[in-house]
């Protein structure tokens, strides 16, 4: 594979951030979104992130081939030191290792910024990315069982933590 490069996302990257995103809306279990962003939720979502929630890219040979970000775990001030990470590659860059080298990075740009914990919460039946996560260091915070419905089934949600 060739060179990745990872980056800060601009606003010229968020058709390819909704690309990658919309097709794991429609085709996985890896989002519980039903339906994919319009540009101007993608939008919204962007501009909502600064500083200390970043959005990175995954570019290989100019192409955004994946994405994370850091979002605020929940508005409330008490959380502010608490985040929660989301990783999403193009379907067609899947088992290359871009996963680990985005999340690897978001850790790397979470204790910078100096936040205290890093929330993952994956769909229960998403092995390969629970696998990734707990690699990494991730550890069990919970599971909620049936608390998703996607594609005509129950789906349970494992809630990992990492410690910055």
């Amino acid at each position: 594979m060739t060179t990745t490069l990872l980056r800060l996302a601009t606003p010229a990257d968020l058709s390819a951030i909704n690309d990658i995103y919309s097709y794991s809306v429609l085709y996985s279990t890896a989002t519980y979104q039903s339906e994919p962003s319009t540009d101007a939720e993608r939008l919204a979502w962007f501009t909502a992130h600064g500083a200390a929630h970043p959005v990175t890219v995954a570019e290989i040979d100019g192409q955004v081939v994946g994405w994370g970000s850091l979002s605020p775990y929940h508005p409330r001030a008490a959380f502010r030191h608490t985040v929660e990470e989301s990783v999403y590659i193009h379907h067609d860059f899947h088992r290359r290792g871009l996963g680990r080298t985005i999340l690897l990075d978001l850790l790397a740009r979470a204790r910078a910024i100096g936040h205290h914990r890093v929330i993952a919460a994956i769909s229960g039946d998403q092995e390969p990315s629970l696998a990734l996560h707990r690699a990494l260091g991730f550890t069990n915070a919970g599971r909620l069982n049936e608390v998703g419905f996607k594609f005509g089934r129950w789906l349970d949600l494992v809630y990992l933590e990492y410690r910055i």
